[in-house]
């Protein structure tokens, strides 16, 4: 998910290959880097990166991501989803989390914490295409990891 929303930025947006990190760090700090990394992407500069703002921006994002997948997970192992099913409904559920990062988490988050539009907006200044194909690649990552049989296990007969 996250490397699509990179490249995407570097590409067809040319906002810059690292500014979804810094868009997410902007949860929390000011969208200074953000800004920069984007102005320099204009000037043909897609590779600005603050180490700083970029680490917390990829910290924030993977953590959300591992609470967002820890509730599926639950939920699928509960209802007993394996398989292609899995994979579906993790899919589906990116759908879900699309939905709820879009119209109830991001703008609470940015009341909460000061990140002001560049978080409450986020959906739309990406563009919501891109930022539903970023979640529905997110679940189906997540359901093919699910559905992946855990590497140390063996057929014991």
């Amino acid at each position: 998910m996250a490397l699509y929303a990179m490249i995407a930025a570097w590409t067809y947006q040319d906002t810059g290959f690292f500014t979804p990190l810094h868009h997410i760090a902007s949860t929390f700090a000011a969208s200074d880097s953000m800004m920069t990394s984007m102005q320099n992407a204009m000037t043909g500069s897609a590779f600005t990166v603050a180490l700083g703002p970029a680490a917390a921006g990829a910290v924030i994002h993977m953590m959300v991501g591992a609470m967002y997948g820890a509730v599926f997970a639950v939920g699928a192992r509960l209802a007993r989803l394996r398989g292609a099913a899995l994979v579906a409904a993790a899919t589906v559920w990116g759908l879900v989390v699309f939905a709820l990062s879009t119209w109830i988490s991001l703008p609470l988050v940015a009341a909460l914490f000061g990140g002001g539009d560049p978080i409450s907006d986020m959906a739309s200044m990406v563009g919501y295409p891109t930022f539903l194909l970023e979640h529905v690649l997110y679940g189906l990552g997540l359901g093919l990891l699910l559905a992946a049989p855990p590497a140390f296990r063996r057929h014991r007969g």
